[in-house]
């Protein structure tokens, strides 16, 4: 549904308000060929916020569609959180080019089927230098303990030094903060730098609601902020 709200708002963003909230539910179906487990046809329940530039819109979301679970009876579900950005900086740091980024990330996103010798192996196939991998791959095995954000993002910018924005890891660490201040439902925040969301036109803030009895993601989203410019 994102990409229809993005043409509406692109066709009518004079006469709605700033920022604009939208809430949908409809059936939508996959252009791809289903994974196992995932249908072609499904209904989404979907929330945008479009016009606010800041980490305002990241913890209404968050919030939001926590509280909904919460009001649906679940309980102690682990929400995962990221940044396009600080994935985007690791993978400079540890030697990438910029043009492979999507296939590293792609690789990357199957951390936690084929873990990290997994993610060793299928990036040594497609031919990356070894040095880039190893490097690569050190940076989440120091990470995989450090599961609080504020913690987690801080290691990463003392280690990536100016690969890193202090802007993004400030903001990282700011939404998390909010979140977990004004929460209403039983939930864990986590840091997890392997989170990718496969939808490349994410532009920064990611995460993932992974719910431990159903063994899968329920829902997540992100920041999208180029979309709307491909449609004006």
């Amino acid at each position: 549904l994102t990409v229809p709200l993005s043409i509406f708002y692109a066709n009518n963003a004079n006469e709605l308000p700033a920022p604009f909230k939208a809430l949908q539910i409809g059936n939508v179906w996959r252009a791809d060929r289903p994974q196992k487990g995932r249908f072609r046809q499904f209904m989404q329940c979907d929330i945008d916020i479009l016009g606010e530039p800041g980490n305002l819109a990241e913890i209404e979301l968050i919030l939001a569609t926590t509280a909904m679970l919460g009001k649906l009876s679940f309980q102690n579900f682990t929400v995962c959180i990221n940044d396009r950005n600080i994935l985007k900086a690791m993978a400079a740091y540890s030697g990438f080019r910029e043009d492979d980024y999507d296939e590293v990330f792609i690789i990357l996103d199957k951390m936690d089927k084929i873990g990290l010798e997994g993610v060793a192996a299928e990036l040594g196939e497609e031919g990356y230098a070894k040095e880039s991998i190893d490097k690569y791959l050190e940076l989440f095995e120091l990470l995989k303990d450090r599961k609080d954000v504020a913690e987690g993002v801080a290691f990463l910018k003392d280690k990536l030094g100016d690969f890193l924005d202090q802007e993004v890891a400030d903001s990282l660490t700011e939404i998390a903060t909010a979140v977990n201040a004004t929460k209403n439902a039983e939930f864990t925040l986590v840091f997890d730098p392997t989170l990718v969301r496969g939808m490349s036109y994410y532009t920064g803030t990611i995460f993932e609601i992974a719910m431990p009895e159903l063994g899968a993601a329920c829902g997540g989203g992100g920041r999208y902020d180029k979309m709307i410019g491909k449609f004006t």
